[in-house]
């Protein structure tokens, strides 16, 4: 029978770099809120103490989430600088067309457009900062709102979002319902940038 520290320890995991807020935690589990932070308490000390792991639990206000340790951050920058990681991935691609045709986005939102989790990839995005956290959607929740960056912009060698070719008028007036095609938007991104990442 799974305990109540690994049950948290599990939803705090799959919630990404978007973390989990404490009530969802206790909706989710079915535990108190109290319960929940002395789980949390016991978490925190956990990973602060082991010194083999590289992950840390931190909160913000209500929201909790992993992050690596701070003492990490040269090793995990000099990764995505590495010539071999800087070469985007079909799947990064992909989703860089999503966010910068439907910017500002959610996480949530990608994934329905795309079909698959979306966490791991955004982590990435923004570790090599062609994306960037741009507020949150005033929503149940509030999830974080994502947008490309100026680096974005630089990376294609592109001025503006202007130079992206425009979306069809059909997927245009439908561009709030998230039922846009990822193809298309990847064969309308690549006509600009893809190119360059081939």
């Amino acid at each position: 029978m799974l305990s109540n520290q690994a049950k948290v320890e599990s939803l705090i995991f799959v919630s990404g770099n978007e973390g989990i807020s404490i009530t969802d935690l206790a909706h989710l589990t079915g535990l108190l809120k109290p319960a929940i932070n002395e789980q949390l308490k016991l978490l925190i000390k956990k990973y602060n103490t082991d010194k083999t792991c590289s992950f840390e639990l931190v909160q913000t206000g209500e929201t909790v989430k992993f992050t690596t340790k701070k003492a990490f951050a040269p090793l995990i920058k000099s990764y995505f600088e590495a010539p071999a990681t800087t070469t985007l991935s079909q799947a990064a691609i992909e989703t860089l067309a999503i966010i910068a045709y439907k910017q500002p986005i959610t996480r949530v939102d990608i994934e329905e457009i795309r079909g698959v989790k979306a966490s791991g990839m955004i982590q990435k995005l923004m570790a090599l900062e062609l994306i960037k956290e741009d507020g949150r959607l005033d929503v149940p929740g509030r999830p974080i709102l994502y947008s490309t960056t100026e680096k974005f912009l630089d990376h294609f060698g592109i001025k503006s979002l202007d130079e992206l070719p425009p979306l069809p008028q059909d997927e245009a007036d439908e561009s709030n319902d998230n039922e846009s095609d990822p193809n298309d938007l990847m064969e309308l991104f690549e006509k600009t940038i893809g190119k360059g990442e081939e």
